[in-house]
């Protein structure tokens, strides 16, 4: 017997599963949408900075109220604040742009658990893709700004990171908050990955780790005291091949 007759039946090459395939191009016209849909109601909001956490952070904890107080500075400061729209830090993120002068903008993803949307949101976009998401989240970014999180905050992280590491997108501020949290982390990065010549000495200078809320916000602004903050010709061809 040959090796295609004892393939179960849907991955017989003699028999494709039409009806699977024209689902899958459907699938694509959904994403464009989804694309489409998001550029509309965002092409309006930069500068804007990005914030990540985690999702299981309590109000009462001192993540939640630091995220709080970083977000109003930033809102205040005439930078809209992204966030994933959900509990936890996403949740301190809105709240704090929405007590300020700015637009908080919730990207909500739809996920069987844990992902339930927050009521401090100016524009809520709804996503089912986590890429289209993430594409989201770089587009519109002047900086970002990474709470403690799970694997969902690291996710975006190096998301941004390699992004920056490979010339697909401009250069932005990725900021780091509560040293304590990252410092293992960053000291693997330097030890291991640098160590071991997995990446550049030079990439190390692409994160930093700021605690205080004000040196946030002047941080961000120092980055671009010599710009503006909307991508420079040269930065909009580059990223016109990912975002």
């Amino acid at each position: 017997m040959s090796a295609a007759k004892k393939l179960p039946k849907i991955l017989d090459p003699e028999l494709p599963n039409k009806k699977y395939s024209a689902r899958e191009s459907w699938r694509a016209f959904e994403i464009m949408a989804e694309f489409v849909e998001a550029t509309e109601r965002m092409k309006e909001i930069t500068p804007a900075v990005s914030i990540f956490g985690s999702a299981r952070t309590p109000p009462d904890h001192p993540y939640y109220k630091l995220t709080e107080e970083i977000a109003r500075l930033l809102s205040d400061a005439g930078f809209s604040v992204i966030s994933g729209g959900g509990p936890g830090i996403m949740e301190a993120a809105n709240k704090g742009a929405y007590k300020g002068r700015s637009p908080s903008i919730g990207l909500n993803i739809e996920l069987p658990h844990e992902q339930k949307g927050n009521p401090y949101q100016d524009i809520s976009q709804n996503f089912q893709h986590f890429f289209m998401r993430k594409v989201m989240f770089v587009k519109y970014a002047s900086a970002y700004v990474v709470m403690p999180g799970g694997f969902g905050t690291l996710d975006e992280l190096m998301e941004a990171l390699t992004l920056i590491q490979t010339a697909k997108t401009r250069r932005i501020p990725l900021i780091l908050v509560h040293e304590p949290f990252w410092r293992g982390m960053l000291a693997w990065i330097k030890e291991t990955l640098g160590g071991e010549g997995m990446i550049s000495p030079e990439d190390l200078d692409l994160l930093q780790v700021i605690d205080k809320p004000h040196e946030i916000v002047e941080a961000i602004f120092k980055h671009y005291e010599t710009r503006g903050f909307e991508p420079s010709p040269a930065e909009q061809q580059i990223m016109q091949f990912y975002l």
